[in-house]
């Protein structure tokens, strides 16, 4: 199994960074599904640059129905369309989603209607969206890769959810926006990975006319903070955290790595966009480079 962070950014604008998204990677030896989880901004130019277009997809997950985390839905489905698509596309979220992709297809209805009957394309099957709403505690199955659904805590946000994988032995478990939550904690235990949010709180200070101190409470209320995100690691006893999501993008990598450092003693990625990691090879590539991620954290 493999993960490819396409964006690890946030609502926050970066040329470095893009909306959060990442997707998921069976092995071919079961079955190669190829699974999105979220459509933040840049999402299409991301996957396309990974080597999986739109049109490849099996499937994509929401984590919650945050605008970062799906404002690039429509460009996911007219691309995908352009690329060859020749079947609807399956999306999986919480509470809301259908209401949301109905409403998001409805408002582009017109557009629509005119690309369809000018361009003459063979098949119009990739225009289509089936949603599934989906619970905490939800199994789903894309051949040989199983996904279990996990409840966190990103309130106000009603529906948010985490995600854990498996396919050929290994386990990886994607936090979704969230506060420490010990639902999340229950089910990453032992996890090979473990993709968690971090919310840099020193480097988010207070600016007139941007943010309030209150602003920065708040947000900071329903993310991770860096001091905690090690800790959390350490407590399911993962063999290795990858950290995304990253507010502020530009946070300071070298004062984020010893300060999570400190607290999990494993092997500890900041993800950057286009990063693989290989969960059977414990390998991470980003361009040329490739390192080896060891055999994690002993407990």
């Amino acid at each position: 199994m493999e993960i490819v962070f396409l964006g690890t950014g946030c609502p926050v604008v970066s040329t470095e960074r893009y909306g959060p998204a990442q997707l998921v990677l069976a092995p071919e030896s079961m079955g190669g599904a190829k699974v999105l989880v979220d459509c933040g901004s840049g999402v299409t130019q991301r996957l396309l640059a990974a080597g999986t277009p739109g049109r490849d997809l099996d499937a994509l997950l929401l984590t919650h129905l945050h605008s970062d985390h799906l404002v690039d839905l429509y460009q996911l489905i007219v691309s995908s369309w352009h690329q060859g698509r020749d079947r609807p596309l399956p999306v999986y979220g919480p509470p809301g989603t259908r209401r949301y992709v109905e409403g998001l297809m409805a408002l582009w209805e017109p557009e629509l209607s005119q690309r369809i009957a000018h361009e003459k394309r063979p098949s119009t099957a990739a225009l289509e969206v089936t949603v599934t709403e989906i619970a905490a505690g939800a199994s789903l199955a894309f051949g040989g890769l199983s996904v279990r659904v996990v409840e966190v805590d990103h309130k106000p946000v009603r529906h948010a959810y985490g995600f854990v994988f498996e396919a050929g032995g290994q386990k990886l478990v994607l936090s979704g926006d969230t506060r420490r939550s010990a639902a999340l904690i229950e089910a990453a235990q032992g996890a090979d990975l473990l993709v968690h949010e971090v919310f840099v709180h020193r480097e988010m200070p207070v600016v007139e006319g941007v943010r309030s101190a209150e602003t920065v409470a708040n947000v900071a209320g329903y993310h991770t903070l860096s001091s905690e995100v090690g800790k959390i690691a350490t407590e399911a006893a993962v063999k290795a955290l990858a950290l995304t999501h990253f507010v502020p993008p530009a946070a300071d990598r070298e004062a984020l790595l010893d300060e999570v450092a400190a607290d999990f003693a494993g092997p500890l990625v900041l993800a950057e966009d286009l990063l693989r990691i290989d969960l059977a090879r414990r390998r991470v590539v980003h361009g040329r480079m490739t390192l080896a991620l060891g055999q994690g954290a002993r407990t």
